[in-house]
């Protein structure tokens, strides 16, 4: 269940402030992103199965493995999580148990969509929907499942790419009225249509501000004024965690040292603390400070 310690994503969208949410991808990106005071957290379906099983998002990875990292980054952050849960790895009573274990591991949005088994990643040609009727009964379901009003569902529809803009929105407002309590039109291709999105659903709607995709990228207060709810930006992390590493390899290979690197590190001088601190090494030098055993075998040399 969601944790009363942190804050509630519905009391946050009842607010009518637009929840930015960076996408994690493990427990570095969690905690660094956790630390900059953001109303929620995305916990990307691409960027788990990239950096945990190396694979592409193609349903490869199965609840038990996005499970355990939705545990792992909500028992390790103060912020609320939303958590890509894909098509909810199966039919209704998989869709029950998704909900179930998702909000008992401590996520606030749980996020299904209506793509068929094997799903792919939202901004890649191929991707082919169950019938509305289907996704409706899912929509119920996962509503009916949750133990907390504060736990969010979040339903999506990629029938935008393949079955136009129009049915996208028919989808979008049946998820509505089904019981979801927000709307994901995943790649809308301008902004016309976002903004059309944002006006014709009923409830609070989500854009999806992924990097290199066929959504283009707005600014924070140009998606306020349109109307959305929920900002999140999957890739920002994961994209940049590549890039440095594969220029620090690179700069390795090249000089054979890393000595004088042209990658920024994280380190005190750039942000303040070390790797060290950020992981919580402290707490550890303490807690051994604390109860730390005498060393008989200096208490018998004396």
């Amino acid at each position: 269940m969601a944790d009363p310690k942190k804050a509630s994503l519905r009391s946050v969208i009842a607010r009518k402030e637009l929840v930015i949410a960076p996408g994690v991808i493990d427990m570095i990106t969690a905690r660094l992103a956790d630390k900059m005071g953001f109303h929620a957290l995305y916990m990307t379906g691409y960027g788990v199965t990239a950096s945990s099983l190396g694979l592409p998002d193609a349903g490869l990875a199965t609840y038990s493995d996005m499970l355990s990292r939705v545990r792992t980054i909500c028992e390790g952050t103060s912020t609320p999580l939303i958590a890509d849960a894909d098509t909810g790895y199966g039919g209704l009573i998989n869709v029950r148990h998704t909900v179930r274990g998702y909000e008992a591991a401590g996520a606030q949005g749980i996020q299904i969509e209506d793509q068929e088994m094997p799903k792919k990643c939202g901004h890649t040609p191929g991707r082919r929907v169950i019938p509305a009727e289907e996704m409706v009964l899912k929509v119920k379901v996962a509503v009916d499942s949750r133990r907390s009003e504060d736990t969010l569902i979040i339903a999506r529809t990629d029938a935008r790419t393949t079955l136009g803009l129009d049915e996208a929105l028919r989808r979008g407002e049946a998820y509505a009225e089904a019981g979801a309590d927000i709307i994901f039109v995943e790649s809308p291709e301008s902004e016309d249509e976002l903004a059309k999105i944002a006006r014709s659903i009923s409830k609070p709607v989500l854009a999806n501000m992924v990097q290199f995709g066929r959504t283009p990228l707005l600014t924070e207060k140009q998606l306020r004024d349109m109307g959305f709810a929920v900002a999140i930006y999957p890739g920002i992390a994961l994209g940049a965690v590549a890039e440095a590493a594969r220029r620090a390899y690179l700069f390795l290979k090249q000089h054979g040292t890393s000595k004088d690197i042209d990658v920024p590190m994280y380190e005190p001088r750039t942000s303040g603390q070390s790797l060290h601190e950020l992981m919580g090494f402290p707490d550890i030098w303490a807690f051994e400070k604390r109860w730390q055993m005498p060393d008989v075998r200096q208490t018998a040399a004396e």
